[in-house]
């Protein structure tokens, strides 16, 4: 039976390319970067600004529960602040309208976006992709993105800020701790590991 798979992972564990190899195994819908290009779409806001929103704990200091419908009271002579904060919640409400809208086409595999969080009614399974600094520093080099010149200083420093931001995020909108192993079903530590093996296995997990 197809399910959703949601991916939550650190920066440089290669949870991206895990989920990318895991749809493919499974003849799965995979989603990742095209969903902050609908969110794009749909507010019209720049790709790149929806990225910078999506990942990062909101400017306004209360939480939102993305499991209910929200509208946003907003004054008229709205400042600077509001018009952000009102695009905040664009960029949220759009986030949760897509996912809810892929997870009923068809078995499918999503990469972060609080997914598991956000389709908890659709049973996903949870997946966390995690690994060593030095792993992570390693993949890093490799897969390039502009971040392969950094010192290794400077690559750990980067790293730990993504996933501080992740985290602040994650725990932000849901509630619940980032990476905590009890709001997963499975955590996957792939330090000096093969991709492309852990996708084989967990595709004949999912299989079975």
């Amino acid at each position: 039976m197809d399910r959703i798979i949601t991916i939550g992972r650190e920066f440089g564990s290669g949870g991206r390319e895990l989920g990318r190899r895991l749809a493919e195994n499974l003849g799965y819908a995979y989603y990742d970067q095209e969903i902050l290009a609908e969110i794009a779409n749909r507010t019209e806001l720049s790709e790149k600004y929806v990225q910078s929103i999506v990942e990062r704990r909101p400017t306004f200091s209360y939480p939102i529960h993305v499991g209910h419908s929200f509208q946003p009271v907003i004054n008229p002579a709205q400042d600077f602040g509001q018009k952000i904060y009102l695009e905040q919640c664009n960029i949220l409400r759009e986030q949760c309208n897509i996912l809810r809208e892929l997870a009923e086409k068809s078995g499918c595999v999503i990469v972060g976006r609080c997914a598991d969080y956000i389709l908890k009614d659709c049973n996903p399974f949870r997946v966390f992709v995690y690994a060593d600094m030095d792993s992570k520093i390693e993949r890093c080099r490799r897969k390039g993105r502009g971040q392969e010149n950094l010192t290794d200083k400077e690559m750990k420093r980067y790293i730990q800020d993504v996933d501080k931001h992740r985290a602040r995020y994650y725990e932000f909108y849901t509630d619940q701790k980032w990476g905590d192993r009890k709001n997963y079903d499975i955590c996957v530590n792939t330090t000096n590991e093969d991709i492309k093996k852990i996708a084989n296995i967990l595709a004949r997990l999912f299989r079975a």
